[in-house]
């Protein structure tokens, strides 16, 4: 099916021709950006409250856990129903629906309370992988293959453009109206987001491949549905590739959920509004590294993209946690953040378009959702560990294992992951 978008010439594959002549991706990004602002909002001053309430690391892995089974269980069905609904009203309605979630949070005062944040974000995570697997979804269908790495890196300036934002304020917010002012900002931009994605034009309900399965609400071709997607990713050697790096990353993404609260606080003596600081630093790089992705970025193959820059991602986050053991202050720690974030935007940019490269419209959906789902399980992995090991040998060693993975999952994509197109 060939999406209807502005028919690609020399120059509508660069950032600047991308933005000129795609209204739909502009509004697209425009929701992820103000959405995953509030995101950021709201994961500061969650994690940091749930900490400082609790003091307890098995707290903080709880709320994550709260936040990432559900999308184990929901992400083996979310994608086959994104590929037969319109990717674009999913969204919407998805949005909607976070919106009204988060109120139950106005309820929260005390460590008793706690229960209610884990419910919310057991709520908000089944609603969120159907969002995330309709926007992942919907971007190919929004720009040609000339420019999807462009288009892809400026998606991922979104988050790092809404991650030094939503981080910074979330602890301020945190700081100064505590949890009920972090709900009213998240909850303002879910509904700022279903406004702007009911904008776009292009159609984002894909015909089904010829033999497919209608869904019709049974079980057996739900599963039907979710197994045609499975098979398409055991037989492509590049998104087994990618599903192998999203389980090591992502268990080590669990850890990092976990434990970077407890690291700022107790570790580096750092309060609120340091964890915000932080935190957003990352984004600074993150910014610098996608516009570097996106200007230049086609001369590199994804597979030196991909790899090479997850390996010196987890060398940064190595720097990162290990320093405090010589000098413990907060400055470095924003400053290897900022460097991390430079070949995390190359990282980001590059998986997804070998992803994109390595999937149909008609079957995107479910394999972006059994991506998510997988890497959901490995995260909620990472945190039940981190939460236990945090306590007993301490946060600096479990926090390392992030980095170590980051780099092991670097050298698997640069040894297995291939240049030439299958």
């Amino acid at each position: 099916m060939t999406s209807p978008v502005a028919a690609p010439g020399p120059r509508t594959h660069t950032v600047r021709g991308l933005l000129r002549t795609h209204r739909d991706l502009r509004l697209l990004l425009a929701a992820g950006l103000v959405s995953m602002t509030g995101d950021w909002v709201l994961s500061v001053g969650l994690v940091y409250t749930v900490y400082a309430v609790t003091g307890s690391t098995l707290a903080s892995a709880g709320a994550l856990i709260a936040a990432f089974v559900p999308q184990v269980v929901t992400g083996l069905v979310a994608g086959v129903y994104v590929d037969r609904w319109s990717r674009a009203q999913t969204m919407v309605v998805g949005n909607l629906l976070l919106a009204v979630a988060l109120l139950p949070l106005l309820l929260v005062t005390d460590a008793a309370d706690v229960w209610i944040v884990y419910a919310v974000l057991a709520a908000t995570a089944v609603v969120e992988v159907f969002v995330a697997t309709a926007d992942s979804a919907m971007l190919p269908l929004l720009v040609e293959e000339p420019g999807r790495l462009a288009a892809n890196a400026l998606n991922g300036q979104v988050g790092q453009v809404a991650r030094l934002v939503g981080a910074a304020l979330g602890g301020v917010v945190a700081a100064v109206w505590g949890l009920g002012g972090v709900v009213a900002v998240d909850g303002a931009t879910f509904l700022v987001a279903a406004v702007l994605v009911r904008l776009i034009r292009t159609p984002t309900r894909v015909a089904a491949e010829p033999g497919a399965t209608e869904v019709s609400g049974r079980l057996g071709a739900v599963v039907q549905e979710w197994l045609d997607g499975a098979r398409t990713v055991s037989r492509s050697r590049a998104l087994v590739v990618v599903l192998v790096f999203t389980l090591i990353t992502s268990v080590g993404e669990g850890i990092m959920g976990t434990l970077f609260a407890p690291f700022v606080r107790d570790v580096l003596d750092g309060s609120a509004a340091t964890y915000g600081t932080v935190s957003s630093a990352q984004a600074v790089g993150g910014i610098l590294g996608g516009l570097a992705v996106a200007t230049v970025g086609a001369r590199w193959s994804p597979r030196l993209l991909f790899g090479g820059g997850a390996v010196l991602f987890g060398a940064v986050d190595l720097a990162i946690f290990l320093y405090p053991t010589l000098y413990v202050v907060a400055w470095p720690a924003v400053v290897g953040m900022v460097l991390v974030g430079l070949p995390g935007a190359a990282v980001v940019a590059s998986r997804a378009t070998v992803m994109q490269h390595h999937s149909t419209d008609a079957q995107r959906g479910r394999i972006f959702a059994l991506l998510f789902g997988v890497g959901a399980l490995a995260l909620a992995v990472g945190a039940v560990s981190a939460g236990f090991l945090g306590e007993s040998i301490g946060i600096i060693p479990v926090l390392a294992c992030q980095g170590v993975g980051y780099v092991l999952a670097g050298l698997v994509v640069l040894a297995l992951l291939r240049d030439d197109p299958e």
